[in-house]
């Protein structure tokens, strides 16, 4: 069982389809599972994937395949092809685009990285190992590559173009120092036995390599070229082996540079709010997030967005140099506005060195930023609850002359998608007609939140007779995002006030014993506010102690009934009402 689980995961890494793999470069998932250890036992795991493959070399179907010295001439226009013009490869060291027709050297030649004259034999077409390797070999301009000869790699402080360096050594230029500086790891870790070790600095100065593998990170022409040479599908001389050192630059420091990093990479923000928009905006730039390292070893480090976040800077081939550092990503959400919800997602900055000393990659936890943008529905503005009622009447009725009267309403701001529709704002209040004598608390207001309401007064001066009338028009809007449009609401109100003596309710010119009737037939009722003649002269819509008291404070107030009129007799409840009031009375 153990024996088929194994095959059955050999064979899943032996398929080269674009599944398998997390970009066009990428090795198959799992191809790297074998290199677990750091330093020496790295090297070991790498140079026997390099060798032997996935498998160890259980099978023989991964091993690397020996390509010859003169293979390389008809081969180089697949690994070394310039995307930009068909037919051409474009050259180390200066990145010239030239013909990959072969022309026997004239326009080009073969460039043994690791010079050929520090290698055991020497080159012939026939000839295979690191001196025939393919990741070993660059297509290079003749004079360029005469130049160069035999002279070591070096001097950490180069930049620029390629060319001779003080003390002898020499630079590949900025496009290319990493290349090369991956290209040695390869041959000094796949070729062990048979190369002198990268450390005698015959080849180059191992710690100026070291510094171009994190100066210069692997580009899309490194990453093509390695992975062609690996694939079957892609030609015709593919090897069947790849450089580990280009998919995993990060195994660099653990193999070449001591295995100890104190790297510590950090963001400076954990979170990315692009605060909130109305639905069919559009999404708010990404912002900016600062990315520190801290610590004397360089390393790499992976950014991994998930969800609906995005990130400038993705992937693994990311970097610092020693000592500290800073640089910054843009991180920001993506995707459609067209209905309101949540757009968020997270991006997570991980340091990927591998160390050995409690530092660096495993030590160092991720850092997650999240980021977030709120695409809202619109306000709703309404008189009522769950109801959409622009129109508000409020008719007082008619009222006796008397005080103020009010009446209470609500503005509410009805939830259109719950938990995400936009506040309200009530921008202004326009009033016309009597608004001297119909009026409101109304006053400009905002951040009104979906679901809620707030309670207003309206008011009627009840001071002098006469049939009013008002309207006023409340402006709002949603809250001040992006994509607000405004709303009208109408509030109407409506009153009168007849010629009456306060508590009159029969309107006979006098308060008595008939007006005390109405109150007290209709007590505890529930009635239209403001009626007199159902017995409410308090206004307040219930007949109780306001209206009696309202009565009995202008008991025999007017004009009394002429001589000879019928006055009706007092009810029981009229009584007892004179025989309360007096018994108030004698109490003050």
């Amino acid at each position: 069982m153990r024996f088929s689980k194994y095959l059955c995961a050999y064979l899943s890494a032996l398929v080269l389809t674009t599944a398998c793999f997390a970009d066009a470069f990428d090795a198959p998932a799992g191809f790297y599972n074998t290199a677990t250890g750091q330093g020496a036992t790295l090297k070991s795991q790498l140079g026997t994937l390099m060798t032997f493959g996935p498998d160890g070399g259980l099978f023989g179907g991964d091993d690397h395949i020996l390509r010859t010295y003169g293979n390389f001439r008809d081969a180089s226009k697949l690994f070394d092809a310039d995307p930009a013009i068909p037919g051409n490869i474009l050259l180390v060291y200066n990145r010239a685009s030239n013909s990959g027709i072969w022309d026997a050297g004239a326009t080009w030649n073969r460039e043994h990285v690791w010079p050929q004259s520090l290698q055991p034999g020497s080159a012939s077409n026939s000839t295979t190992g690191n001196l025939g390797d393919h990741h070993a070999l660059r297509p290079a301009n003749p004079g360029i590559n005469s130049s160069r000869g035999n002279k070591p790699f070096g001097n950490i402080d180069s930049s620029g173009v390629f060319g001779a360096q003080l003390g002898g050594t020499y630079y590949p230029g900025d496009a290319d120092a990493g290349d090369i500086a991956r290209a040695l790891f390869y041959s000094d870790t796949r070729y062990d036995s048979t190369l002198s070790n990268l450390s005698t600095g015959l080849v180059g100065d191992i710690n100026t390599l070291i510094h171009w593998n994190y100066a210069d990170v692997p580009d899309d022409f490194e990453r093509r070229r390695n992975h062609v040479i690996y694939s079957q599908a892609e030609n015709s001389f593919y090897q069947n082996n790849r450089n580990a050192y280009i998919d995993h630059p990060e195994y660099v420091w653990s193999v070449f540079g001591g295995g100890n990093n104190d790297s510590q990479v950090t963001a400076g923000s954990s979170t990315v709010d692009l605060g909130r928009v109305i639905v069919g905006q559009a999404v708010p730039a990404a912002q900016a997030v600062s990315i520190t390292k801290n610590g004397v070893a360089p390393t790499y480090y992976e950014v991994t967005a998930a969800g609906d976040a995005t990130s400038t800077v993705n992937g693994r081939f990311n970097a610092f140099v020693g000592g500290a550092g800073a640089t910054s990503i843009n991180v920001g959400v993506t995707g459609s506005t067209a209905t309101a919800g949540l757009l968020t997602g997270s991006v997570t900055v991980d340091n990927i060195d591998v160390s050995t000393d409690g530092f660096g990659g495993s030590a160092d936890a991720d850092d997650v930023i999240t980021a977030s943008l709120n695409v809202l529905d619109h306000s709703d503005a309404s008189f009522a609850f769950g109801l959409d009622q622009d129109l508000l009447t409020i008719d007082f009725g008619t009222l006796g002359v008397g005080g103020t009267v009010n009446n209470v309403f609500d503005l509410f701001n009805l939830e259109s998608t719950l938990g995400f529709t936009a506040d309200l704002d009530l921008d202004s209040i326009v009033g016309a007609g009597d608004t001297g004598v119909l009026g409101s608390n109304l006053v400009p207001l905002s951040g009104l939140t979906a679901g809620s309401s707030s309670i207003f007064l309206a008011n009627f001066d009840t001071s002098a007779p006469g049939s009013f009338s008002a309207t006023y028009t409340l402006n709002l809007s949603d809250e001040d995002i992006a994509g607000a449009t405004n709303q009208v609401l109408t509030l109407q109100l409506l009153g009168e006030v007849a010629g009456l003596l306060v508590g009159d309710l029969d309107a006979d010119g006098f308060v008595g014993i008939t007006d005390l009737n109405i109150v007290l037939g209709v007590w505890n009722s529930n009635v239209t506010p403001g009626d007199l003649l159902a017995g409410d002269p308090s206004g307040d819509g219930f007949v109780g102690i306001e209206d009696l008291n309202v009565v009995l404070g202008n008991w025999n107030a007017g004009t009394p009934p002429p001589p000879g009129s019928v006055v009706p007799e007092p009810t029981t409840l009229a009584l007892l009402g004179l025989g309360a009031f007096a018994m108030l009375r004698r109490r003050k």
